[in-house]
């Protein structure tokens, strides 16, 4: 989707285009997409990205600035606990138990050119 900034009616659209940006990043160190925007009534799944044999879950978030500690201190204990959820979820509902699972997050910070930050296994 080509989505110009100034044409975002919603943060929705907006966090699809910075998660798009994310894909994009993480497809360049050789991770393959599964789905985007995973939904349940727990919540919300950015990303789930397939690593070689590991299923990756990845929470994104940006920042136009480093005021407040940018994009890397957005990931807070109630999103935490939200993401276990939904993550909870799609295991149990895609039969993945027995997988290989980890998940990550991706701050983005700055405007062009962004800054973008992998932190790996967040919730471990």
């Amino acid at each position: 989707m080509n989505w110009l900034k100034t044409l975002w009616r919603n943060n929705t659209e907006k966090g699809q285009y910075y998660e798009i940006k994310a894909e994009s990043f993480l497809k360049g160190h050789g991770l393959k997409p599964i789905t985007r925007n995973y939904w349940c009534k727990l919540g919300e799944i950015d990303l789930i990205m397939q690593d070689k044999d590991t299923v990756v879950f990845i929470e994104v978030k940006y920042r136009k600035s480093q005021q407040y500690g940018g994009a890397l201190h957005a990931l807070t204990f109630a999103k935490k606990t939200k993401l276990k959820k939904a993550i909870q979820h799609y295991i149990q509902h895609h039969q993945l138990q027995n997988n290989a699972l980890r998940v990550d997050f991706i701050a983005i910070n700055g405007q062009n050119p962004y800054q973008f930050n992998w932190i790996k296994n967040v919730l471990s």
